[in-house]
């Protein structure tokens, strides 16, 4: 007889025995192997919590109140070990969230919505600031450009997918031009002031702090006249893998979050340091951005709105090659924040 058959014959030897026996004793293994398992769900689900949360965050002054939260220790007496990474943009925090290097990301409503059409995996948990002039259009010198509409035709730097996209595209429309007359030129942050200083590009749209940076840099560049044409959201943003698994620590999150935005309030010299310090700029940038911003924890119909009126956009001027959009109750998730500031959620579902 073979080992396997052997094995077979014992289980079924086993199984028999345990049927004959009296209903008292067949009930005590039943027990102890509900009581492994409930001290294995319990450890797995423990250690599962004590994982930090990993936090992908844009280096921009939207991100203030995480980097309040980091350096008040907000997210440490909530007894929430976290792992903050800081990269460029948005749109490059979404990416570190989807290829697995993140668990939340810090993204603008543009970035959530270009990337609903390739992916479901992740949803907004809150909107944790907005702003209507975040976003800048950038000139050099020589081009002629003092108006939205002399944009037409001229090459145009800007981060494709991103909120300075939409802005850009909403700038021209407002004024009646032609998004498609353009010359787009889709260029990172960090390498924009270099494009404007050799030439390669007549503008570029983006958001603080590099229309500042460039401004002292590059020499010969102006702003053009503010426009409120476009309200930026920057969303907190969790993997779906998270939802009902780790409410729990997301509701710790968002109250050391929501704790930080009132010591932005209250203590907005101690908050500029924090800010200065973390960007490494100077004062006087801190003093020229200040009052754009309002960090308010939320969940608005309004970012609904948003994220459809933007999702029309990019199919009708063609960046998005398919017919329908996705349904955006689907990337936002209300549980945790409605146990933090249930007043703060406007959303109808």
């Amino acid at each position: 007889m073979t080992n396997e058959r052997i094995t077979r014959t014992v289980i079924h030897a086993r199984a028999v025995m345990f049927f004959l026996l009296p209903p008292c004793r067949r009930l005590r293994p039943c027990l102890v192997l509900l009581l492994l398992s409930f001290f294995q769900l319990f450890f797995t689900s423990t250690s599962w919590s004590a994982e930090p949360l990993r936090i992908s965050v844009s280096k921009t002054p939207l991100s203030l109140p995480v980097y309040v939260a980091d350096s008040m220790g907000y997210f440490s007496s909530e007894g929430l070990p976290i792992k903050i990474s800081e990269v460029i943009g948005g749109h490059r925090t979404l990416h570190e969230l989807l290829a697995g290097n993140a668990d939340l990301a810090t993204s603008s409503d543009a970035v959530v919505m270009f990337n609903s059409f390739e992916c479901s995996d992740y949803a907004v948990i809150a909107t944790f600031v907005t702003s209507a002039d975040d976003i800048k259009i950038i000139t050099r010198s020589g081009t002629g450009i003092t108006h939205p509409l002399h944009l037409q035709g001229k090459h145009v730097g800007t981060v494709t997918g991103a909120a300075s996209h939409y802005y850009l595209d909403m700038l021209l429309l407002l004024h009646g031009g032609d998004p498609r007359s353009v010359q787009l030129h889709n260029l990172q942050p960090e390498a924009m002031a270099n494009a404007l200083k050799h030439k390669q590009v007549d503008a570029v749209a983006i958001w603080e702090p590099y229309p500042f940076t460039i401004l002292k840099s590059v020499p010969g560049t102006r702003t053009l006249p503010k426009s409120s044409v476009y309200r930026l959201t920057f969303n907190l943003v969790a993997h779906k893998r998270l939802l009902g698994v780790r409410d729990n620590d997301l509701v710790k999150l968002l109250r050391a979050l929501d704790r930080a935005e009132q010591f932005i309030k209250l203590k907005p010299a101690h908050a500029m340091s924090i800010l200065r310090n973390r960007l490494q700029l100077d004062q006087s940038f801190i003093y020229w951005i200040w009052p754009r911003y309002n960090y308010r924890l939320s969940l608005d119909q309004s970012l609904l709105t948003t994220l459809e009126g933007e999702s029309r956009w990019a199919r009708q001027e063609g960046y998005i090659k398919k017919e329908l959009s996705p349904n955006y109750l689907d990337f936002v998730y209300t549980g945790p924040l409605n146990r933090v500031r249930p007043e703060s959620i406007s959303i109808v579902r």
